[in-house]
């Protein structure tokens, strides 16, 4: 049981709302952080990652051009841009999943033929067990983040091991 804290009357564990006052218990059974390192993924927002800046492609770029500068930066996606408006991310599963043996055929399409449109992407201001939730339930390992609409960074989950590492050592 735990007590409602506007009324104090006893409520059964789990229950959202207060059965005398109706007032949201919604927070009273929030898990609490056993350790600084939870406390930290849910505090510390997106921003303290430092995202890095993406590398950005035009939708038009062909596809074998997009994966040279791929291996030529070291980088596991790119966004996909027009007029500053993210179309796309084009990733490293995408050329494995999409592309496959098919990537020498393909290498004048362009990029928007075989780009994830209209990604899932996050703000700098989100909480980071939020960018790793997002990750693990769509199966990311790269999100795009936005600050006030824009595009202005990209996480990877390398990002977020990178952080619990630091907090772990």
């Amino acid at each position: 049981m735990i007590a409602c804290p506007y009324c104090g009357s006893e409520n059964t564990e789990g229950s959202d709302i207060c059965d005398q006052c109706q007032h949201s218990l919604t927070d009273m059974s929030l898990p609490q952080p056993s350790s600084s390192v939870e406390q930290g993924l849910l505090t510390d927002r997106i921003e303290s990652l430092a995202p890095k800046r993406p590398l950005t492609v035009g939708p038009e770029e062909p596809v074998g051009d997009v994966l040279k500068k791929m291996v030529a930066k070291s980088i596991g996606c790119v966004m996909i841009v027009e007029a500053d408006k993210l179309l796309g991310i084009f990733s490293e599963r995408d050329a494995l999943m999409k592309l496959n043996v098919e990537a020498a055929r393909l290498s004048d399409q362009p990029i928007a033929s075989v780009m994830t449109a209209n990604p899932i992407t996050l703000a700098a201001k989100d909480k980071i067990a939020y960018a790793l939730y997002k990750m693990n339930v769509g199966g990311y390992r790269h999100v795009p983040i936005l600050t006030k609409g824009q595009l202005t960074g990209v996480v990877s989950i390398r990002d977020i091991l990178a952080y619990l590492t630091q907090r772990l050592g």
